[in-house]
């Protein structure tokens, strides 16, 4: 099966078909409707085989993922997933590989219905390059910057899951085998938070998803704000199966530093945090808060009270630590 017949057969059908895409997939560029009193985001990602998933990884799996991660860019915006583009090199074409990929892409898309309107293909190292957009109204969104001490800092749902999955897997650590699934799902399979990104538009200071680990991408926060941050240790929500799994600091250490959560990190201020959390209990999403923003521009950690230091700065490309 050559490129055109491939995009034609695997790309072209699905179920989601939005008003505003005026053209899809088949021709030079997608055409999508102006939207008035709208802002756009836009968020690219790429997952390669070894690097962002396991080589043993099921196309499934990597089809949702690649989805996944891109929508937990645009929640983090605090915007409605709207469109994606999708760009595959892979080494060769193989028919049942491929439609599992796809039912993984599109299963996703449906649930949140966007629609696939372009992208490319090509022959190499199997990688995935995933372009999607989403909407805000006009001037309202969420961004790294806008955090400012006393303001409190929280997280969603458990934090350590996919880093302990991915612990396993290498055989660094043991992992009781009715855990391994529950973990495999965490890593796989993970959920954007695009109903909760939505409603803390209207509370959030700023806001980040954790994909590099808790550590790094507060960091990112703390620059684009210009502010510090300390976390206490002790309020890191981690599952039972981390807590059954590994010693405390263990647990703490990976939660803090193993990346692959794409839960939402966020700032609320004081007079925000009651309607913040009602917001979110009606969306659903568990939220813990885990710490507090200074002007000390640096993150600090306490555990019982008493300063612990971070040795550990988390995930980073090109980076020593990978």
């Amino acid at each position: 099966m050559k490129e055109f017949e491939l995009i034609k057969h695997f790309f072209t059908e699905q179920t989601v078909k939005r008003k505003d895409v005026l053209l899809g997939i088949g021709d030079d560029c997608a055409v999508i409707a102006s939207t008035e009193k709208q802002n756009i985001v836009v968020t690219t990602d790429t997952l390669v085989a070894g690097v962002h998933f396991p080589i043993d990884t099921p196309a499934r799996a990597i089809g949702h993922k690649a989805v996944a991660v891109n929508l937990s860019d645009i929640a983090a915006m605090g915007a409605k997933p709207s469109w994606l583009s999708l760009a595959i090199t892979m080494p060769d074409v193989n028919d049942v590989w491929l439609g599992e990929f796809c039912t993984g892409v599109f299963d996703l898309c449906e649930y949140y219905n966007v629609e696939l309107i372009g992208g490319d293909t090509t022959q190499g190292p199997l990688s995935i390059t995933i372009t999607a957009q989403g909407l805000t109204p006009e001037n309202s969104y969420l961004s790294r910057a806008g955090a400012k001490t006393g303001d409190w800092l929280y997280v969603t749902g458990d934090i350590g899951d996919a880093a302990l999955a991915l612990q396993q897997i290498n055989q660094n650590v043991s992992v009781e085998s009715e855990f391994i699934d529950a973990i495999r799902k965490k890593l796989d399979y993970p959920k954007p938070r695009v109903l909760a990104g939505q409603a803390l538009r209207e509370y959030a200071s700023a806001a980040i998803d954790i994909s590099d680990g808790l550590i790094a991408d507060l960091g990112h926060i703390c620059q684009a704000s210009n502010v510090g941050a300390n976390i206490v240790l002790d309020a890191i929500p981690l599952s039972n199966i981390m807590r059954d799994t590994l010693l405390l600091e263990d647990a703490i250490n990976l939660a803090l530093t193993g990346g692959d959560d794409y839960e939402l990190l966020f700032t609320v201020s004081e007079d925000n945090k009651v309607g913040m959390e009602t917001a979110l209990s009606h969306a659903g999403t568990p939220v813990t808060c885990i710490g507090q923003i200074n002007a000390s521009q640096t993150i600090s950690t306490t555990l019982n009270n008493k300063p612990v230091p971070i040795t550990n700065a988390g995930f980073e490309h090109f980076s020593a630590n990978k």
